[in-house]
């Protein structure tokens, strides 16, 4: 898998205001997270798969949690930690093709910090 150039991570950080928690939605090995973890206090990596959760990366800033379908929006929102409008930066690297884009958006807007808070969806073009 490509991995995504340093100073990307360093222009999203450059464009949230603070920098206390981000949010790696989709995180698969944690390779973003781990990049994102090099600009913010804390990082919450999620992913439905735990197979994929079992072969990331440690850092001591990043935290990996299984998040199935099956999780309310309220446990989500419980889970990312912070409490609503509390998350920095909400990251999706190459995973939102798998989303419930709607279920998504309604909790990253109760997440994501008001005002001054970024989301950064993007991919790579092989």
């Amino acid at each position: 898998r490509p991995t995504y150039p340093s100073d990307w991570y360093s222009k999203l950080a450059a464009l949230s205001h603070r920098h206390n928690l981000a949010w790696d939605a989709g995180t698969g090995n944690g390779q973003a997270a781990i990049g994102i973890a090099e600009h913010y206090d804390r990082v919450v990596a999620t992913d439905v798969s735990e197979t994929m959760l079992n072969l990331g990366k440690p850092h001591p800033k990043v935290t990996y949690h299984h998040t199935p379908s099956s999780m309310t929006e309220d446990e989500m929102v419980n889970l990312i930690g912070g409490g609503e409008s509390s998350v920095d930066l909400i990251t999706v690297a190459t995973a939102v093709h798998w989303f419930d884009l709607p279920r998504f958006y309604a909790v990253a807007n109760r997440l994501l910090r008001k005002p001054g808070g970024i989301i950064a969806v993007w991919s790579y073009n092989n």
